[in-house]
C-alpha cells in the first residue's frame, strides 16, 4: 500500500512538472507574440505618419521624386508583409528608405525649418524611438524563449510539443556594411 502511494506521489509529482514545463513554454511564446504586436502597433504608426511626411516634404523638394517614391513602395510593402520574418525583412526596407529621405532632406535647409516639417521630424523622431525599445523587449522575449527551448530538461519536451527555436529581430545582411560604417559628420 505504501508502495502504490509512493509511486502515485511520484507519478503526479512528475506530471505536475511536465505541466509546469509545457505551461512554462507556452507563457515564454504568448510572451513573444505579444512583444512582435508590440512592434506591429509602432509599426502601424509609422505607416500611418509617412504618408504626412512626404506630402509635407514633396511642395519643397519636388525633384526628389524617386526618394519619395521608394519610401512609399517600402511601406506598402511592409503594411503587405504577413509573417514575422517577412515583417522584419520589410521594416528594414523601409527603415533604408526613410535614411534615404533624411540624406536628401540634408540639402534643403528651407524644409528643416518649415515647422510642419519639423514637428512630423519629431514625431518620426518618437516612433523610432519607440520602435527601437520595442524591438529590442522583443529580442529580449525571444531569448528568454529560446533559452527554455534550448536548456535542459526542457528542450526534451519542447520538440515533443512543436516548439522551436526563433529568429531574433536583426538587420539584414544587405545592410550591415552599411550600418557598421561610421556616419559622415558635416558642419
Amino acid at each position: 500500500m505504501k508502495v502504490l502511494l509512493v509511486v502515485i506521489i511520484v507519478v503526479v509529482v512528475l506530471a505536475m512538472w511536465l505541466v509546469g514545463i509545457y505551461n512554462n513554454l507556452v507563457r515564454l511564446r504568448n510572451n513573444r507574440e505579444n512583444a512582435f504586436a508590440n512592434i506591429d502597433v509602432q509599426l502601424r504608426q509609422r505607416y500611418d505618419l509617412i504618408p504626412q511626411l512626404v506630402a509635407s516634404v514633396k511642395g519643397y523638394a519636388a525633384h526628389e521624386k524617386e526618394v519619395f517614391t521608394k519610401v512609399t513602395e517600402a511601406r506598402t510593402a511592409a503594411m503587405n508583409a504577413q509573417s514575422i520574418g517577412e515583417k522584419i525583412d520589410a521594416d528594414n526596407a523601409l527603415t533604408s528608405a526613410l535614411s534615404g529621405l533624411k540624406i536628401s532632406l540634408e540639402a534643403y535647409p528651407e524644409l528643416k525649418a518649415n515647422e510642419n516639417f519639423l514637428q512630423l521630424q519629431n514625431e518620426i523622431a518618437d516612433i523610432e524611438n519607440k520602435l527601437s525599445s520595442v524591438r529590442r523587449y522583443f529580442n529580449s522575449a525571444t531569448r528568454e524563449y529560446n533559452n527554455a527551448v534550448q536548456t535542459f530538461p526542457s528542450n526534451i519536451f519542447a520538440g515533443m510539443f512543436g516548439f522551436h527555436r526563433e529568429p531574433m529581430y536583426e538587420i539584414s545582411q544587405e545592410e550591415r556594411p552599411t550600418l557598421e560604417k561610421a556616419p559622415e559628420i558635416k558642419f
